[in-house]
């Protein structure tokens, strides 16, 4: 599709019931219009976001589109003379440049608005963005916790039969939080998901319904087994959630973000520690201990081997260990 001022552009999702517009559009008044008022974004947005939800993207993935798509969408308003696609183009690489200037934003982070921002426009069948490349992504490997400081960090969770009932509840809650991040690699959204119904206590099993709702199940050793089952003997909550708060409600990711940061801080480990890091952490010792990578990409429920074959990567200090004995 030309990009320039008589760019033809179809406003439905079925291109034959709709004359193209051709661009740029003139007012009563022989002006041309702002593009912002040629097409209604804030619509097209909210009808993106129900197709996202009805793919089943997570809503973590969800939240971040819309922030990407919103941000853009105001930066456009802002602009004058945008009545046509050579010149959204050319405000789309300002704005792209202006992201790169601000130092908090990673490489990652400007790839993600490019290629969400030509899904977006691609999905209401706009090509302004067409001759856009995607720009390069950086491969950080995954940051992991070695096996002392997995146990440094479980063991900051002190419990201690002088605390009130319900400090003992929450401590003994923490600790499996944390247990079950470790033996299992799940991820935080599956873990405030997950349903009494869904522990197979004989098979050490759990079901797990992951991204793009598709199920597996994932394994927890005999250690894990025990606490879990102490805790829901002794904190029976009730609910068909495993973890709640205290109203009895569904975690929040967030509080586990933070829960996690504070055990961190009080284990004095230096480093990071998100959720995400415990699930890197599982698969890196899993892969330093011999597990075949097709295996740990299962359990981590990766759909592209690819994506797992980074922890072929990661762990310096095996390499290190079997060079050093090489060299003896």
């Amino acid at each position: 599709m030309n990009l320039f001022s008589t760019d033809q552009l179809n406003l439905s999702n079925e291109p034959s019931s709709l004359a193209p517009i051709k661009l740029p559009v003139y007012d009563e008044n022989g002006e041309r219009k702002h593009l912002m008022k040629v097409f209604d974004f804030d619509g097209m947005l909210e009808d993106y976001l129900i197709e996202l939800e009805i793919r089943n993207y997570s809503e973590n993935t969800i939240k971040t589109y819309s922030s990407i798509i919103h941000n853009l969408i105001e930066y456009m308003k802002n602009e004058d003379n945008l009545y046509d696609g050579r010149k959204f183009l050319a405000i789309f690489r300002k704005y792209i440049r202006d992201l790169k200037r601000n130092k908090n934003l990673s490489q990652n982070y400007i790839y993600l608005n490019t290629v969400v921002s030509k899904k977006f426009l691609e999905f209401n069948e706009i090509y302004f963005l067409e001759d856009i490349k995607n720009p390069k992504r950086t491969k950080s490997l995954p940051k992991s916790l070695n096996e002392k400081e997995v146990r440094d960090l479980i063991d900051a969770v002190n419990i201690n039969e002088n605390d009130t009932s319900l400090k003992l509840k929450s401590k003994r809650r923490d600790k499996v939080i944390l247990t079950l991040l470790y033996s299992t690699g799940l991820r935080i959204s599956e873990l405030v998901k997950l349903l009494k119904i869904d522990i197979d206590f004989d098979e050490r099993t759990i079901r797990v319904r992951g991204k793009g709702d598709k199920d597996r199940i994932v394994l927890f050793d005999e250690d894990t087994k025990e606490l879990l089952l102490d805790y829901l003997n002794k904190d029976n909550n009730g609910s068909e959630f495993i973890f709640v708060n205290r109203n009895g409600n569904k975690l929040s990711p967030r509080y586990l973000q933070m829960m996690i940061k504070n055990y961190a801080k009080e284990a004095g480990i230096k480093k990071k520690v998100t959720p995400h890091v415990l699930r890197h952490s599982f698969a890196t010792h899993l892969l330093k201990n011999g597990v075949d990578i097709r295996v740990i990409q299962q359990l981590l429920g990766h759909s592209s081997l690819s994506t797992t074959q980074i922890y072929t990567s990661v762990d310096m200090d095996t390499i290190k260990t079997v060079y050093d004995q090489a060299r003896e």
